[in-house]
Protein backbone atom coordinates (compact mmCIF):
# COMPACT_ATOMS: atom_id res chain seq x y z
CA UNK A 1 0.00 0.00 0.00
CA UNK A 2 2.90 2.29 0.50
CA UNK A 3 4.27 1.86 -2.78
CA UNK A 4 0.61 1.86 -4.38
CA UNK A 5 -0.95 5.20 -2.82
CA UNK A 6 2.19 7.69 -3.96
CA UNK A 7 1.63 5.70 -7.82
CA UNK A 8 -2.43 6.46 -7.60
CA UNK A 9 -1.99 10.07 -6.69
CA UNK A 10 1.04 11.12 -9.06
CA UNK A 11 -1.43 9.19 -12.27
CA UNK A 12 -4.34 11.34 -10.73
CA UNK A 13 -3.02 14.05 -10.63
CA UNK A 14 -1.27 13.72 -13.69
CA UNK A 15 -4.46 12.87 -15.80
CA UNK A 16 -6.69 15.78 -14.45
CA UNK A 17 -3.65 18.03 -15.20
CA UNK A 18 -2.86 17.24 -18.35
CA UNK A 19 -6.85 16.93 -19.24
CA UNK A 20 -7.89 20.16 -17.68
CA UNK A 21 -5.09 22.34 -18.80
CA UNK A 22 -6.33 20.96 -22.72
CA UNK A 23 -9.64 22.41 -21.47
CA UNK A 24 -8.37 25.41 -21.02
CA UNK A 25 -5.67 25.37 -23.79
CA UNK A 26 -6.76 23.27 -26.55
CA UNK A 27 -3.41 21.51 -27.03
CA UNK A 28 -4.73 17.70 -27.75
CA UNK A 29 -6.00 17.48 -31.47
CA UNK A 30 -9.27 15.71 -30.98
CA UNK A 31 -12.29 14.82 -32.25
CA UNK A 32 -15.86 15.01 -31.14
CA UNK A 33 -16.74 11.62 -30.04
CA UNK A 34 -20.24 12.16 -28.59
CA UNK A 35 -23.55 12.74 -30.60
CA UNK A 36 -27.30 12.41 -29.63
CA UNK A 37 -27.85 13.76 -26.29
CA UNK A 38 -23.92 13.33 -25.22
CA UNK A 39 -22.88 15.57 -27.92
CA UNK A 40 -25.75 18.22 -27.29
CA UNK A 41 -25.01 18.01 -24.12
CA UNK A 42 -21.24 18.81 -24.00
CA UNK A 43 -22.01 21.49 -26.64
CA UNK A 44 -24.03 23.06 -23.94
CA UNK A 45 -21.51 23.06 -21.64
CA UNK A 46 -18.89 24.10 -23.84
CA UNK A 47 -20.62 27.35 -25.69
CA UNK A 48 -21.73 28.63 -22.09
CA UNK A 49 -18.23 28.33 -20.94
CA UNK A 50 -19.10 25.62 -18.05
CA UNK A 51 -16.33 23.37 -19.75
CA UNK A 52 -13.68 26.25 -18.34
CA UNK A 53 -14.78 26.39 -14.84
CA UNK A 54 -14.88 22.47 -15.02
CA UNK A 55 -10.61 22.45 -16.52
CA UNK A 56 -9.87 25.17 -13.91
CA UNK A 57 -10.69 22.80 -10.97
CA UNK A 58 -9.53 19.45 -12.67
CA UNK A 59 -6.03 21.40 -13.45
CA UNK A 60 -5.95 22.74 -9.99
CA UNK A 61 -6.90 19.68 -8.32
CA UNK A 62 -4.67 17.72 -10.24
CA UNK A 63 -1.52 20.31 -9.65
CA UNK A 64 -2.26 19.43 -5.98
CA UNK A 65 -2.04 16.35 -6.44
CA UNK A 66 1.32 16.25 -8.30
CA UNK A 67 2.81 18.30 -5.38
CA UNK A 68 1.21 16.40 -2.28
CA UNK A 69 -0.66 19.74 -0.76
CA UNK A 70 -4.40 20.48 0.58
CA UNK A 71 -4.74 16.34 -1.20
CA UNK A 72 -8.12 15.95 1.27
CA UNK A 73 -9.33 19.40 -1.33
CA UNK A 74 -8.18 17.95 -4.24
CA UNK A 75 -9.92 14.46 -3.76
CA UNK A 76 -13.34 16.15 -2.89
CA UNK A 77 -13.46 18.58 -5.62
CA UNK A 78 -12.14 15.44 -8.04
CA UNK A 79 -14.47 13.11 -6.47
CA UNK A 80 -17.68 15.77 -7.70
CA UNK A 81 -15.84 15.87 -11.56
CA UNK A 82 -15.24 11.77 -11.43
CA UNK A 83 -19.06 11.02 -10.46
CA UNK A 84 -19.82 13.19 -13.08
CA UNK A 85 -17.57 12.13 -15.32
CA UNK A 86 -19.35 8.53 -15.10
CA UNK A 87 -22.83 9.85 -14.92
CA UNK A 88 -22.20 11.38 -18.19
CA UNK A 89 -20.69 8.18 -20.07
CA UNK A 90 -23.44 5.85 -18.30
CA UNK A 91 -26.39 7.56 -18.79
CA UNK A 92 -25.58 9.51 -21.79
CA UNK A 93 -22.61 8.58 -23.78
CA UNK A 94 -22.50 4.48 -23.33
CA UNK A 95 -19.14 5.27 -24.76
CA UNK A 96 -16.28 2.89 -24.37
CA UNK A 97 -13.53 4.57 -24.18
CA UNK A 98 -15.03 7.45 -21.81
CA UNK A 99 -16.58 4.79 -19.48
CA UNK A 100 -13.06 2.83 -19.61
CA UNK A 101 -11.65 6.46 -18.28
CA UNK A 102 -13.98 7.07 -16.02
CA UNK A 103 -14.08 4.08 -14.02
CA UNK A 104 -9.89 4.05 -14.38
CA UNK A 105 -9.79 7.67 -12.47
CA UNK A 106 -12.16 6.45 -9.65
CA UNK A 107 -10.51 3.25 -9.29
CA UNK A 108 -7.22 5.83 -8.98
CA UNK A 109 -9.23 7.68 -6.53
CA UNK A 110 -10.22 5.37 -3.98
CA UNK A 111 -6.17 4.28 -2.73
CA UNK A 112 -5.79 8.13 -2.13
CA UNK A 113 -8.54 8.51 -0.51
CA UNK A 114 -8.27 5.70 1.76
CA UNK A 115 -4.71 7.20 2.82
CA UNK A 116 -6.39 10.21 3.40
CA UNK A 117 -9.67 9.12 5.15
CA UNK A 118 -8.89 10.97 8.43
CA UNK A 119 -9.60 13.84 6.63
CA UNK A 120 -12.36 13.03 4.53
CA UNK A 121 -14.31 11.13 7.36
CA UNK A 122 -15.40 14.67 8.66
CA UNK A 123 -17.61 15.51 5.87
CA UNK A 124 -19.69 12.42 6.42
CA UNK A 125 -20.55 13.39 9.69
CA UNK A 126 -24.77 13.93 10.29
CA UNK A 127 -24.79 17.07 12.19
CA UNK A 128 -22.01 19.87 13.60
CA UNK A 129 -21.66 21.46 16.39
CA UNK A 130 -22.70 24.75 16.54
Amino acid sequence: MKVIVPIARYLLGFIFLVVGADKLYHFIPAEPVFTGVAGQFMGAMTATGYMYMVGVCQAVSGLLLLINRYVALALVVLAAVIVNINAMNFLMAQHGAGVAIGLLVALLWLPVAYRNRSALLPLLKARVAE
